[in-house]
């Protein structure tokens, strides 16, 4: 029977994202755990050697423990492009953030999980029917990514630019709520922007260890590359001039050069990865275009970087240079590029479960009992 003295427990939040995944209670500064959203399988009728965490007698394995072991496993990403496509490699990831990573029962505290701007009915009705049943919450709620990465900026109107691990989004949000008709979408996101490298690397001769390859170039990637101003102006500089050195763990030092801007320069040129349509400027211009005119000002003036595809140096400047040459003459444009903004979704989670006055939004166990499912329809927005 539904106790509602559970609501005084700090909850369980769960950002859900392609690359990763982040957990933690509500009310703390950060997240606990991050996990890699990735679930293995193993190839073989005989399992690796090793209990998988959480993976019980189907011997799965999950984030770290299944990237370890990808010789011997199939890997699988539950989550792409935003959207949950593995159900019950997605169960098995869940579980192990409660009772592996957390330590605690999902029957002993209400869980907030986040959930990507359109996303699918069916989804959200999935995901709830999954926490009051195999779960066992004693309440719920879902709530829009974008939302909260501007709720962690203390703003309730403004324009999300979110960049992950599978898809950046422009997400104009209007007093808390988010605006679906001018969500704007770009298939250009982290895990993108890494292949590009890789095969910038390649074409340049740039040799790395075969068995990390991927997670070389991550590095890579997050320490060593931005956003030119000016890319042709970059392209045009001295070698010294833009030359980086990186260490390979055996010691070998590589020499990069114009890869470290090129790569990045994909989200505003994507058509080297076969995307058309425009980039990051004209997805945000679009986005407030499609909104009313009245608004409009307000959007441009609050614009919030979000994700861990945003953290590139120079992106906030040039993305501000190149929506000034879209807007109307002399309108305001404010760009905010919080330094925690890889997981700013999340502390917004954090921020809004920890308020008294959120307990009356939480969908209970007993309200999932007398209407089912669909209740999150009408409850989370």
């Amino acid at each position: 029977m539904f106790s509602p003295h559970v609501l005084d427990v700090p909850a369980v939040v769960v950002d859900n994202g392609s690359g990763l995944c982040k957990a933690g209670l509500s009310g703390e500064i950060g997240p606990r755990h991050i996990v890699s959203s990735v679930v293995g399988h193993p190839k073989f009728p005989a399992a690796p050697a090793g209990a998988g965490a959480g993976s019980g007698s189907k011997q799965r394995f999950v984030g770290e423990a299944a990237l370890q072991r990808k010789e011997a496993l199939s890997l699988r990403c539950p989550i792409e492009r935003g959207l949950i496509v593995g159900w019950e490699d997605m169960e098995e990831l869940w579980r192990h953030l409660f009772e592996w990573e957390l330590g605690v029962r999902a029957s002993e505290r209400p869980v907030l999980m986040t959930e990507p701007p359109l996303n699918p009915r069916a989804a959200r009705e999935r995901t709830a029917a999954l926490m009051f049943e195999a779960f066992q919450v004693p309440a719920f709620y879902l709530s829009d990514q974008a939302v909260l990465a501007l709720y962690a900026s203390a703003c309730v109107t403004g324009l999300v630019v979110d960049g992950g691990d599978g898809l950046t989004r422009a997400v104009p949000v209007f007093e808390g709520y988010s605006l679906p008709h001018a969500v704007g979408r770009l298939p250009v996101a982290g895990r993108d922007l890494t292949e590009l490298l890789a095969r910038l690397l390649r074409a340049g001769g740039r040799g790395y260890p075969c068995a990390l390859r991927r997670a070389l170039v991550e590095d890579v990637k997050e320490k060593l590359c931005y956003v030119a101003l000016e890319p042709e102006r970059e392209l045009a500089r001295r070698l010294e001039e833009v030359q980086r050195e990186y260490t390979l763990p055996d010691g070998q030092v590589l020499r990069l050069g114009d890869q470290l801007f090129q790569a990045p320069e994909a989200l505003f040129a994507p058509a080297p990865l076969g995307v058309q349509g425009p980039g990051l400027p004209g997805l945000v211009a679009g986005s407030i275009a499609k909104c009313d005119a009245d608004i409009q000002a307000a959007l441009y003036g609050e614009i919030v970087l979000s994700g861990g595809s945003t953290l590139f140096r120079g992106l906030d400047d040039r993305l501000l240079r190149e929506l000034e040459q879209r807007a109307a003459r002399g309108t305001p444009i404010k760009i905010t590029a919080p330094p925690d903004r890889w997981f700013s979704t999340w502390i917004g989670a954090s921020v809004v479960t920890s308020l008294s006055s959120f307990r009356q939004m939480w969908v209970t166990a007993a309200d999932f009992q007398e209407f089912g499912a669909s209740v999150v329809q009408r409850r989370c927005f």
